[in-house]
């Protein structure tokens, strides 16, 4: 290999070809050797069956692979997963686009969690890509729903189980209060220093926990027809029967907003009247 002395910077560079490896010592056709070696038997096995070191095997191993997905390329997602996240001090956030169905993230970037940078996502992929995926799940952001739909209007989106019962528990917290508001006397005291009772799993409750929520409930007619409909609907995505989510609206699809919970919860549980 040739060495040459680069009369504008001063410096001795050494002759590229295009059959050697990343490792100058070793060629290309070697390093898919020791690759392929590498898919059937572990990196220390291979090291001492070609008497090479394991940070050596290690190396060209990468190279492999860098070439194997080089040569297949990046698919094109049909099931997407969008989500930010917080990076340093402060409100500074990113976006995390993944293929849920191949369980890999493929995309990081923008300048923060707004539409505008997701919509680099779709801008850098380019439609062709894009195009297929019929699937997007994400948290209830409204400009990552903005957006999605934007580039690709035919995908469904599917709001993530939790943020949508931590709404609904903010709604179930509201019914709460207008109970407290509402009652005098023993019937209040019954509510009162109960809010993590209410809005704890009922799993994780203490016996002593489970007592006082079965006597709130049972003290109270509003919250125990608020407390079941909330439970209920956490079992909806799991649940086989189209009446079931034919009630709260969901047509097959989930979440509901949390104030279909408020208006269904705060109706007289008697006359079904506000």
């Amino acid at each position: 290999m040739r060495r040459v002395a680069c009369w504008s910077c001063g410096k001795v560079k050494r002759e590229k070809l295009a059959w050697l490896a990343d490792n100058p010592f070793y060629t290309k056709r070697f390093a898919w050797l020791v690759g392929r070696r590498c898919r059937a038997a572990t990196i220390k096995d291979v090291a001492k069956e070609l008497h090479l070191d394991w940070d050596t095997v290690k190396a060209l191993e990468k190279q492999y692979m860098r070439e194997q997905l080089r040569r297949v390329g990046t698919p094109a997602p049909k099931v997407i997963g969008i989500d930010e996240i917080s990076i340093g001090r402060g409100h500074t956030y990113r976006i995390v686009v993944s293929d849920l169905l191949r369980r890999r993230p493929i995309w990081f970037g923008g300048k923060d969690n707004s539409e505008q940078s997701l919509d680099l996502f779709f801008q850098e992929w380019g439609v062709k890509k894009t195009r297929g995926i019929y699937l997007a799940v994400m948290d209830m952001w409204k400009p990552f729903r903005s957006a999605t739909l934007k580039h690709v209007p035919e995908a469904s989106i599917l709001f993530d189980k939790f943020h949508a019962v931590s709404h609904l528990g903010d709604a179930l917290d509201e019914v709460r209060k207008s109970e407290y508001a509402r009652l005098t006397g023993k019937s209040r005291a019954f509510i009162k220093g109960q809010k993590y009772t209410l809005l704890s799993n009922r799993a994780n409750l203490t016996l002593n926990g489970r007592r006082s929520l079965a006597k709130l409930l049972q003290a109270n007619q509003r919250l125990n027809i608020a407390y079941l409909l909330k439970e209920s609907f956490g079992q909806l995505p799991d649940s086989p029967r189209p009446s079931a989510r034919s009630f709260w609206g969901m047509e097959g699809a989930w979440p509901i907003h949390a104030a279909t919970l408020r208006a269904r919860c705060i109706l007289d549980p008697v006359s079904g009247s506000p």
